[in-house]
């Protein structure tokens, strides 16, 4: 029996267990260092098993990975530190949104702001995903200004 999907062919289900899975791997990359095929080929068996989107998981590491610097340098506009200094796994989760944000206009801000969310709560520290909403609110805000803007009735 197959998830119910979207219209447009998308599971959001799996599209979560993928952005679960990114934290994970982004997270473990960030600790460990390697490339992005190294820490794809780590997590893409277990991807399979969960029935996830192993598509959009390799392209969301992959993403993080090849844009790191472009990534790191626009969310630090929006941030209180160094973005070294951030909890891992909320700057595992900021970046992998940020990616969404900037590089993947067909996901929706909204989404991306809630996921980011979710998956903090789920890894991160007790009070973590606060500090990611808010980073992510105002990032949206600058980088997703008109859909931002209409999504507040502006």
């Amino acid at each position: 029996m197959s998830r119910p999907r979207r219209g447009d062919g998308i599971d959001p289900v799996a599209r979560s267990r993928a952005r679960r899975r990114a934290l994970q791997a982004v997270y473990a990359w960030q600790v460990s260092g390697g490339s992005a095929p190294q820490v794809i080929a780590q997590f893409a068996h277990e991807q399979a098993h969960e029935v996830a989107d192993l598509e959009y998981f390799e392209d969301l590491v992959r993403g993080v990975v090849k844009h790191v610097g472009e990534l790191d340098a626009a969310l630090a506009a929006f941030i209180d530190r160094e973005v070294e200094q951030v909890d891992q796994i909320e700057r595992a989760a900021l970046r992998i949104a940020a990616y969404e944000l900037l590089h993947r206009p067909d996901v929706p801000y909204r989404v991306v702001i809630n996921e980011a969310i979710d998956t903090t709560k789920r890894f991160g520290s007790e009070h973590g995903h606060t500090y990611v909403n808010g980073v992510l609110d105002h990032a949206a805000a600058a980088w997703r200004a008109p859909e931002f803007a209409a999504a507040r009735g502006k």
